[in-house]
């Protein structure tokens, strides 16, 4: 089933002038300038913290030096229009804003399914790289977007993310996600140079209750002292990590903590949809 893909001006929406099978391809027509937004809908219309990325576009595109000006409530209605008449069902959606067109979003919709049981359960096998590093790390931008498929394409199908490492070893974050390891009852994850991601501002709140927290990123020289680690990202929310770069994390399987903070998690985003 093909994505639907629009742009969004002052007159309305219109139909884009290419076609794409999926979010994934449809950036290949995206310029590189340009900052974006990704998340998905439950119940079809409802989404979660939907003001909250726009300000991070708002905030991505100031930083990027793009005049982004536009109508959050037109933005809305102009979504939810879009994913009503395509009978997807839940949607994944991008927000993007070229920095030659800052007046024009484009909208990308695609069907969207939660991840397989099985991935949770069983957890995810992940590596590592420094061969890539965020120009604007604050900034969700549409060059990283492009920069990062080099990494996507050779990493091997068995492996789910790939992190990035700093010139010291510290793991920042991953292609298209947070990372957080759990070091001796502690979580840390990384305070700076990286995407403040908004699943990451749920995993902040919720982890008050679970247990104490360091904004300070967890190094490959830890790597054999990780309890637990995971990953979280606005369309998957949290996903157990149970190996990274062929080392096997605690005992191999999601832990304790883990479950606890996605079950919170869970929690956070049931009582906190709203609709679009």
């Amino acid at each position: 089933m093909p994505a639907i893909i629009k742009r969004l001006g002052q007159s309305g929406l219109r139909e884009a002038d290419y076609h794409a099978d999926s979010l994934a391809a449809a950036a290949e027509f995206e310029s590189r300038a340009g900052v974006y937004t990704v998340s998905n809908t439950v119940n079809r219309t409802q989404t979660l913290l939907f003001d909250a990325h726009m300000e991070r576009l708002a905030d991505s595109a100031r930083r990027e030096g793009i005049p982004l000006k536009f109508e959050r409530q037109q933005l809305r209605l102009a979504l939810r229009q879009m994913i009503i008449e395509s009978g997807f069902g839940d949607v994944r959606f991008r927000i993007s804003v070229p920095a030659a067109q800052p007046q024009e979003m484009i909208l990308t919709i695609e069907p969207h399914a939660p991840p397989a049981d099985m991935l949770i359960q069983r957890g995810v096998r992940c590596n590592t790289s420094s061969l890539l590093a965020r120009h604007n790390p604050a900034a969700k931008s549409s060059d990283w977007m492009h920069r990062r498929r080099s990494l996507e394409t050779a990493r091997p199908a068995s492996l789910y993310e790939t992190f990035l490492l700093d010139a010291e070893g510290a793991i920042l974050e991953g292609l298209g996600s947070n990372f957080y390891a759990i070091i001796d009852g502690e979580l840390r994850t990384a305070g700076s140079g990286v995407l403040a991601g908004i699943a990451r501002r749920i995993v902040i709140a919720v982890c008050a209750g679970i247990m104490t927290m360091q904004q300070i990123a967890p190094t490959l020289r830890d790597l054999p002292r990780f309890d637990e680690a995971f990953l979280s990202s606005s369309s998957r929310g949290i996903i157990p990590v149970v190996e990274i770069d062929g080392i096997t994390i605690g005992a191999g399987e999601p832990g304790e903590k883990t479950w606890q903070l996605r079950e919170a998690y869970q929690r956070w985003v049931a009582a906190h949809l709203e609709e679009l």
